[in-house]
Protein backbone atom coordinates (compact mmCIF):
# COMPACT_ATOMS: atom_id res chain seq x y z
CA UNK A 1 0.00 0.00 0.00
CA UNK A 2 1.99 3.12 -1.15
CA UNK A 3 2.53 5.77 1.20
CA UNK A 4 0.44 9.03 0.79
CA UNK A 5 1.61 11.15 3.97
CA UNK A 6 2.91 14.49 3.56
CA UNK A 7 6.36 15.63 2.68
CA UNK A 8 8.29 17.27 5.46
CA UNK A 9 11.48 18.17 6.71
CA UNK A 10 13.94 15.16 7.35
CA UNK A 11 13.81 13.46 10.79
CA UNK A 12 17.36 12.53 12.51
CA UNK A 13 17.76 8.78 13.18
CA UNK A 14 17.79 9.37 16.41
CA UNK A 15 14.16 11.73 16.40
CA UNK A 16 15.97 14.36 18.50
CA UNK A 17 14.14 17.21 19.17
CA UNK A 18 15.12 20.76 18.53
CA UNK A 19 16.04 22.58 21.84
CA UNK A 20 12.72 25.01 21.17
CA UNK A 21 10.64 22.51 21.53
CA UNK A 22 12.15 20.16 24.60
CA UNK A 23 12.72 23.61 26.75
CA UNK A 24 8.89 23.64 26.59
CA UNK A 25 7.91 20.18 28.06
CA UNK A 26 5.47 19.76 31.16
CA UNK A 27 3.71 22.95 30.25
CA UNK A 28 1.03 21.72 28.70
CA UNK A 29 -0.79 18.28 29.58
CA UNK A 30 1.23 15.12 27.97
CA UNK A 31 -0.57 12.24 26.76
CA UNK A 32 0.05 9.21 24.39
CA UNK A 33 -1.63 8.04 21.02
CA UNK A 34 -0.76 4.32 20.47
CA UNK A 35 -2.23 3.38 16.77
CA UNK A 36 -2.97 -0.33 16.46
CA UNK A 37 -3.42 -0.82 12.42
CA UNK A 38 -4.93 -4.01 12.27
CA UNK A 39 -8.87 -5.05 10.80
CA UNK A 40 -10.20 -8.47 10.16
CA UNK A 41 -11.28 -6.84 6.80
CA UNK A 42 -11.62 -3.05 5.27
CA UNK A 43 -14.88 -1.12 5.97
CA UNK A 44 -16.11 0.68 2.97
CA UNK A 45 -15.80 3.93 4.17
CA UNK A 46 -12.67 3.85 6.01
CA UNK A 47 -9.37 5.07 4.66
CA UNK A 48 -7.28 5.12 8.14
CA UNK A 49 -3.64 3.33 7.65
CA UNK A 50 -4.86 -0.07 8.59
CA UNK A 51 -4.05 -3.30 7.45
CA UNK A 52 -6.04 -7.01 6.95
CA UNK A 53 -3.77 -10.53 7.35
CA UNK A 54 -3.48 -10.21 3.47
CA UNK A 55 -2.57 -6.52 2.91
CA UNK A 56 0.31 -6.91 5.50
CA UNK A 57 2.95 -8.61 3.90
CA UNK A 58 6.31 -9.62 5.19
CA UNK A 59 8.02 -8.21 8.03
CA UNK A 60 5.14 -7.33 10.13
CA UNK A 61 2.51 -9.01 12.49
CA UNK A 62 0.50 -8.69 15.20
CA UNK A 63 1.83 -10.71 17.38
CA UNK A 64 4.95 -8.87 17.43
CA UNK A 65 3.29 -5.62 17.32
CA UNK A 66 3.51 -5.02 21.18
CA UNK A 67 7.28 -5.47 21.11
CA UNK A 68 7.93 -3.04 18.76
CA UNK A 69 5.27 -0.67 19.88
CA UNK A 70 6.95 -0.77 23.51
CA UNK A 71 10.01 -0.44 21.77
CA UNK A 72 8.77 3.32 20.64
CA UNK A 73 7.52 3.96 23.89
CA UNK A 74 11.22 3.66 25.04
CA UNK A 75 12.53 6.01 22.16
CA UNK A 76 10.36 8.67 23.42
CA UNK A 77 11.94 8.15 27.03
CA UNK A 78 15.24 9.07 25.23
CA UNK A 79 14.25 11.68 22.73
CA UNK A 80 12.29 13.94 25.86
CA UNK A 81 14.65 13.25 28.18
CA UNK A 82 14.61 13.52 31.79
CA UNK A 83 11.50 15.99 31.97
CA UNK A 84 9.12 15.09 34.39
CA UNK A 85 6.07 14.11 32.23
CA UNK A 86 2.84 12.63 34.18
CA UNK A 87 0.56 11.21 31.03
CA UNK A 88 -2.49 12.27 31.56
CA UNK A 89 -4.54 10.71 28.49
CA UNK A 90 -3.44 7.28 26.55
CA UNK A 91 -5.64 6.56 23.60
CA UNK A 92 -5.21 3.21 21.79
CA UNK A 93 -7.14 3.83 17.95
CA UNK A 94 -6.98 1.77 15.28
CA UNK A 95 -7.84 -0.10 13.51
CA UNK A 96 -9.21 -2.47 15.84
CA UNK A 97 -6.95 -2.41 18.84
CA UNK A 98 -8.58 -5.38 20.43
CA UNK A 99 -7.94 -7.42 17.84
CA UNK A 100 -4.63 -7.97 19.97
CA UNK A 101 -5.04 -9.94 23.26
CA UNK A 102 -5.35 -8.06 25.88
CA UNK A 103 -2.44 -8.29 27.25
CA UNK A 104 -0.63 -6.97 24.99
CA UNK A 105 -2.39 -3.79 25.35
CA UNK A 106 -1.65 -4.49 28.91
CA UNK A 107 2.02 -4.75 28.28
CA UNK A 108 2.32 -1.30 26.36
CA UNK A 109 0.56 0.35 28.66
CA UNK A 110 2.57 -0.96 31.22
CA UNK A 111 5.58 0.49 29.72
CA UNK A 112 3.80 3.84 29.46
CA UNK A 113 4.13 3.62 32.88
CA UNK A 114 7.61 2.43 33.31
CA UNK A 115 9.09 5.27 31.06
CA UNK A 116 6.68 8.28 31.79
CA UNK A 117 4.55 7.41 35.24
CA UNK A 118 0.77 7.69 34.58
CA UNK A 119 -0.63 10.70 36.44
CA UNK A 120 -2.91 9.62 39.25
CA UNK A 121 -6.49 9.87 37.73
CA UNK A 122 -5.42 9.54 33.97
CA UNK A 123 -7.80 8.75 31.30
CA UNK A 124 -6.91 5.26 29.52
CA UNK A 125 -9.15 4.69 26.17
CA UNK A 126 -9.07 1.81 23.89
CA UNK A 127 -11.42 1.44 20.50
CA UNK A 128 -13.31 -1.52 20.04
CA UNK A 129 -15.48 -3.23 17.87
CA UNK A 130 -18.28 -4.93 19.65
CA UNK A 131 -17.66 -8.49 17.88
CA UNK A 132 -14.14 -8.10 18.98
CA UNK A 133 -14.60 -8.14 22.46
CA UNK A 134 -15.89 -10.48 25.28
CA UNK A 135 -16.75 -10.21 29.16
CA UNK A 136 -13.05 -11.82 29.96
CA UNK A 137 -11.30 -8.94 27.66
CA UNK A 138 -13.00 -6.42 28.95
CA UNK A 139 -12.24 -7.95 32.72
CA UNK A 140 -8.42 -8.46 31.60
CA UNK A 141 -8.25 -4.60 29.80
CA UNK A 142 -10.17 -3.34 33.31
CA UNK A 143 -7.75 -5.21 35.30
CA UNK A 144 -4.41 -3.97 33.49
CA UNK A 145 -5.41 -0.25 33.74
CA UNK A 146 -7.79 0.78 30.58
CA UNK A 147 -10.70 2.43 32.15
CA UNK A 148 -13.01 4.03 29.15
CA UNK A 149 -13.57 1.82 25.95
CA UNK A 150 -15.13 3.64 22.89
CA UNK A 151 -17.49 1.14 20.74
CA UNK A 152 -17.97 1.48 17.09
CA UNK A 153 -21.81 1.22 16.80
CA UNK A 154 -21.98 3.55 13.51
CA UNK A 155 -25.94 2.07 13.34
CA UNK A 156 -28.67 0.03 14.61
CA UNK A 157 -29.96 -0.86 11.49
CA UNK A 158 -28.97 -3.95 9.41
CA UNK A 159 -29.07 -2.62 6.24
CA UNK A 160 -27.20 0.72 7.03
CA UNK A 161 -24.16 -1.57 8.43
CA UNK A 162 -23.96 -3.47 4.73
CA UNK A 163 -23.39 -0.54 3.19
CA UNK A 164 -21.19 0.88 5.56
CA UNK A 165 -19.32 -2.96 5.47
CA UNK A 166 -19.76 -3.32 9.05
CA UNK A 167 -20.06 -6.89 10.35
CA UNK A 168 -21.54 -6.59 13.62
CA UNK A 169 -25.24 -7.44 14.38
CA UNK A 170 -27.58 -4.24 15.33
CA UNK A 171 -27.75 -5.33 19.04
CA UNK A 172 -24.13 -5.97 19.44
CA UNK A 173 -22.91 -2.67 20.30
CA UNK A 174 -25.87 -2.44 23.42
CA UNK A 175 -24.72 -5.90 24.28
CA UNK A 176 -20.96 -5.05 24.62
CA UNK A 177 -22.06 -1.22 26.66
CA UNK A 178 -23.74 -4.04 29.48
CA UNK A 179 -20.37 -6.35 29.16
CA UNK A 180 -18.18 -2.97 29.63
CA UNK A 181 -20.18 -1.58 32.71
CA UNK A 182 -20.01 -5.34 34.40
CA UNK A 183 -16.47 -5.24 33.56
CA UNK A 184 -16.00 -2.08 35.45
CA UNK A 185 -15.73 0.72 33.32
CA UNK A 186 -17.67 3.38 34.32
CA UNK A 187 -16.62 5.32 30.98
CA UNK A 188 -18.15 4.24 27.71
CA UNK A 189 -18.61 5.57 24.25
CA UNK A 190 -20.74 5.10 21.51
CA UNK A 191 -19.23 6.07 17.95
CA UNK A 192 -22.44 6.89 15.61
CA UNK A 193 -22.24 7.88 11.72
CA UNK A 194 -24.96 9.35 9.70
CA UNK A 195 -26.02 10.20 6.20
CA UNK A 196 -25.10 6.87 5.44
CA UNK A 197 -26.23 5.96 1.32
CA UNK A 198 -29.95 4.59 2.20
CA UNK A 199 -30.43 5.86 5.66
CA UNK A 200 -33.68 6.99 6.23
CA UNK A 201 -34.82 9.70 9.33
CA UNK A 202 -36.26 6.44 10.75
CA UNK A 203 -33.18 4.68 11.24
CA UNK A 204 -31.44 7.60 12.05
CA UNK A 205 -33.98 7.97 15.00
CA UNK A 206 -33.84 4.28 15.71
CA UNK A 207 -30.09 4.53 15.86
CA UNK A 208 -29.92 7.39 17.93
CA UNK A 209 -32.59 5.46 20.39
CA UNK A 210 -30.62 2.24 20.72
CA UNK A 211 -27.21 4.25 21.66
CA UNK A 212 -29.23 5.65 24.59
CA UNK A 213 -30.88 3.17 25.45
CA UNK A 214 -27.60 1.16 26.41
CA UNK A 215 -26.77 3.41 28.75
CA UNK A 216 -23.16 4.90 27.57
CA UNK A 217 -22.36 7.99 29.12
CA UNK A 218 -20.94 9.57 25.83
CA UNK A 219 -21.99 9.38 22.49
CA UNK A 220 -19.88 10.33 19.35
CA UNK A 221 -21.70 11.01 16.09
CA UNK A 222 -20.31 11.88 12.66
CA UNK A 223 -21.54 12.62 8.73
CA UNK A 224 -20.55 10.22 6.66
CA UNK A 225 -17.05 11.27 4.40
CA UNK A 226 -16.86 10.20 1.09
CA UNK A 227 -12.94 9.40 1.06
CA UNK A 228 -11.58 9.50 -2.11
CA UNK A 229 -9.92 5.97 -2.61
CA UNK A 230 -12.60 3.72 -0.55
CA UNK A 231 -14.77 1.41 -1.77
CA UNK A 232 -17.81 3.35 -0.94
CA UNK A 233 -16.64 6.20 -3.08
CA UNK A 234 -16.19 3.45 -5.86
CA UNK A 235 -20.11 2.84 -5.54
CA UNK A 236 -20.83 5.95 -5.74
CA UNK A 237 -18.90 6.79 -8.65
CA UNK A 238 -20.46 3.94 -10.40
CA UNK A 239 -23.73 5.10 -9.58
CA UNK A 240 -24.53 2.26 -7.05
CA UNK A 241 -25.40 4.49 -4.52
CA UNK A 242 -26.16 7.84 -3.70
CA UNK A 243 -24.07 10.70 -2.41
CA UNK A 244 -24.67 11.56 0.69
CA UNK A 245 -26.75 14.63 1.31
CA UNK A 246 -25.87 17.98 2.81
CA UNK A 247 -29.69 19.09 3.81
CA UNK A 248 -30.33 15.65 4.95
CA UNK A 249 -27.14 15.26 7.42
CA UNK A 250 -27.81 18.56 8.66
CA UNK A 251 -31.09 17.34 9.56
CA UNK A 252 -29.64 14.14 11.32
CA UNK A 253 -27.43 16.64 13.09
CA UNK A 254 -30.62 18.22 14.59
CA UNK A 255 -32.21 15.50 15.36
CA UNK A 256 -28.82 13.99 16.91
CA UNK A 257 -28.75 17.17 19.46
CA UNK A 258 -32.45 17.22 20.49
CA UNK A 259 -32.46 13.27 21.36
CA UNK A 260 -29.41 12.95 23.34
CA UNK A 261 -30.40 16.70 24.55
CA UNK A 262 -33.91 15.24 25.84
CA UNK A 263 -31.87 11.92 27.44
CA UNK A 264 -29.46 14.20 29.52
CA UNK A 265 -26.35 14.34 26.90
CA UNK A 266 -24.98 17.82 26.75
CA UNK A 267 -22.62 19.16 23.87
CA UNK A 268 -19.29 20.15 24.37
CA UNK A 269 -17.78 19.61 21.01
CA UNK A 270 -19.13 19.97 17.68
CA UNK A 271 -19.69 15.98 17.23
CA UNK A 272 -19.47 14.50 20.61
CA UNK A 273 -22.07 14.79 23.71
CA UNK A 274 -21.46 13.82 27.72
CA UNK A 275 -23.39 13.30 30.73
CA UNK A 276 -20.99 14.79 32.75
CA UNK A 277 -17.47 16.67 33.09
CA UNK A 278 -16.55 13.85 33.84
CA UNK A 279 -17.73 11.55 31.16
CA UNK A 280 -16.09 13.86 28.67
CA UNK A 281 -12.65 12.18 26.62
CA UNK A 282 -10.07 14.00 28.25
CA UNK A 283 -7.78 12.90 25.07
CA UNK A 284 -9.24 14.41 22.81
CA UNK A 285 -9.97 17.78 24.81
CA UNK A 286 -6.26 17.71 25.19
CA UNK A 287 -5.62 17.68 21.22
CA UNK A 288 -8.25 20.44 21.00
CA UNK A 289 -6.85 22.61 23.50
CA UNK A 290 -2.98 22.45 22.47
CA UNK A 291 -1.38 19.74 24.59
CA UNK A 292 1.76 17.57 23.60
CA UNK A 293 1.19 13.86 22.69
CA UNK A 294 3.68 10.97 21.10
CA UNK A 295 1.61 9.19 18.44
CA UNK A 296 2.95 5.44 18.99
CA UNK A 297 2.54 3.18 16.03
CA UNK A 298 2.75 3.13 11.82
CA UNK A 299 1.31 6.44 10.74
CA UNK A 300 0.48 7.71 13.84
CA UNK A 301 1.10 11.75 14.47
CA UNK A 302 3.02 13.24 17.55
CA UNK A 303 3.03 16.91 18.92
CA UNK A 304 5.26 18.08 20.79
CA UNK A 305 6.37 22.38 21.57
CA UNK A 306 5.20 23.14 18.35
CA UNK A 307 7.27 20.14 16.48
CA UNK A 308 4.91 17.73 14.98
CA UNK A 309 6.04 15.10 13.15
CA UNK A 310 3.92 11.62 11.26
CA UNK A 311 5.40 8.01 11.60
CA UNK A 312 6.25 5.60 8.14
CA UNK A 313 2.70 4.29 7.55
CA UNK A 314 3.70 0.18 7.02
CA UNK A 315 4.07 -2.08 9.98
CA UNK A 316 6.97 -3.20 7.97
CA UNK A 317 8.78 -0.27 7.66
CA UNK A 318 8.03 0.42 10.92
CA UNK A 319 9.34 -2.38 13.05
CA UNK A 320 12.46 -2.12 10.89
CA UNK A 321 13.07 1.33 11.89
CA UNK A 322 12.82 0.82 15.60
CA UNK A 323 14.89 -2.62 15.12
CA UNK A 324 17.78 -0.96 13.60
CA UNK A 325 17.60 1.66 17.13
CA UNK A 326 16.08 4.23 14.84
CA UNK A 327 13.04 6.98 14.78
CA UNK A 328 10.24 5.46 12.80
CA UNK A 329 9.05 8.99 12.42
CA UNK A 330 8.54 9.94 7.98
CA UNK A 331 9.10 13.94 8.49
CA UNK A 332 8.08 16.65 10.32
CA UNK A 333 7.60 20.18 10.44
CA UNK A 334 7.92 23.36 13.14
CA UNK A 335 4.55 25.00 13.30
CA UNK A 336 5.12 29.04 12.84
CA UNK A 337 3.09 31.34 15.38
CA UNK A 338 0.70 31.69 12.96
CA UNK A 339 -0.50 28.15 11.99
CA UNK A 340 -0.65 27.59 15.72
CA UNK A 341 -3.28 30.60 15.64
CA UNK A 342 -4.83 29.28 12.91
CA UNK A 343 -5.16 25.49 14.15
CA UNK A 344 -6.21 26.97 17.84
CA UNK A 345 -9.10 28.77 16.36
CA UNK A 346 -10.09 25.70 14.16
CA UNK A 347 -10.06 23.59 17.12
CA UNK A 348 -11.26 25.88 19.96
CA UNK A 349 -14.41 27.09 18.18
CA UNK A 350 -15.83 23.88 18.31
CA UNK A 351 -15.79 23.09 21.59
CA UNK A 352 -18.47 24.75 23.66
CA UNK A 353 -15.87 26.83 25.46
CA UNK A 354 -15.20 28.73 22.64
CA UNK A 355 -12.66 31.46 21.97
CA UNK A 356 -11.72 34.44 23.41
CA UNK A 357 -12.38 37.56 21.48
CA UNK A 358 -9.66 39.60 22.21
CA UNK A 359 -7.49 36.94 20.12
CA UNK A 360 -9.48 37.55 16.92
CA UNK A 361 -7.07 38.77 14.52
CA UNK A 362 -8.86 42.50 13.47
CA UNK A 363 -9.10 41.72 9.62
CA UNK A 364 -11.79 39.77 10.55
CA UNK A 365 -13.62 41.37 13.53
CA UNK A 366 -16.28 42.25 10.40
CA UNK A 367 -16.92 38.76 9.77
CA UNK A 368 -16.95 37.96 13.69
CA UNK A 369 -19.63 40.92 13.57
CA UNK A 370 -21.71 39.32 10.76
CA UNK A 371 -21.38 35.73 12.22
CA UNK A 372 -23.04 37.05 15.34
CA UNK A 373 -25.52 38.98 13.46
CA UNK A 374 -26.63 35.35 11.64
CA UNK A 375 -26.93 33.44 15.01
CA UNK A 376 -24.09 31.48 14.98
CA UNK A 377 -22.39 33.07 17.63
CA UNK A 378 -24.21 33.20 21.57
CA UNK A 379 -25.24 36.40 22.53
CA UNK A 380 -24.72 35.72 26.00
CA UNK A 381 -21.24 34.41 25.45
CA UNK A 382 -19.85 37.23 23.26
CA UNK A 383 -20.96 40.21 25.78
CA UNK A 384 -18.38 38.11 28.08
CA UNK A 385 -15.73 38.06 25.37
CA UNK A 386 -15.91 34.52 24.10
CA UNK A 387 -17.46 33.36 20.35
CA UNK A 388 -19.22 30.05 21.14
CA UNK A 389 -21.34 28.65 18.57
CA UNK A 390 -25.38 28.44 19.27
CA UNK A 391 -26.80 25.16 17.32
CA UNK A 392 -27.44 26.61 13.85
CA UNK A 393 -23.30 27.88 14.30
CA UNK A 394 -22.28 24.26 15.16
CA UNK A 395 -23.90 23.06 11.67
CA UNK A 396 -22.30 25.96 9.63
CA UNK A 397 -19.26 25.50 11.62
CA UNK A 398 -16.89 24.83 8.97
CA UNK A 399 -17.58 27.57 6.77
CA UNK A 400 -17.39 30.20 9.20
CA UNK A 401 -13.90 28.77 10.77
CA UNK A 402 -12.87 29.27 7.15
CA UNK A 403 -14.09 32.57 7.18
CA UNK A 404 -12.35 33.68 10.35
CA UNK A 405 -9.03 31.63 9.54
Amino acid sequence: MPSTLPDGDPVPASGELSESALAVLGERPFGFYVHVPFCVTRCGYCDFNTYTASELGPGASQRDYADTAVEEVRLARRVLGEADLPVSTIFFGGGTPTLLPADDLGRILAAIDAEFGIAPGAEVTTEANPESVDPAYLETLRSRGFNRVSFGMQSAREHVLKVLDRHHTPGRAAQAVREAHEAGFEHVNLDLIYSTPGESDDDWRASLEAAIAAGPDHVSAYALIVEEGTRLAARIKRGELPMPDDDAAADRYLMADELLSQAGFTWYEVSNWATSQEARCAHNLLYWTGGDWWGVGPGAHSHVGGTRWWNVKHPAAYARRLAEGSSPAHAREELSGDDREVERLMLELRLDTGYPLADVKPSVRTAVASALGDGLLETEAFKRGRMVLTLRGRLLADALIRDLA
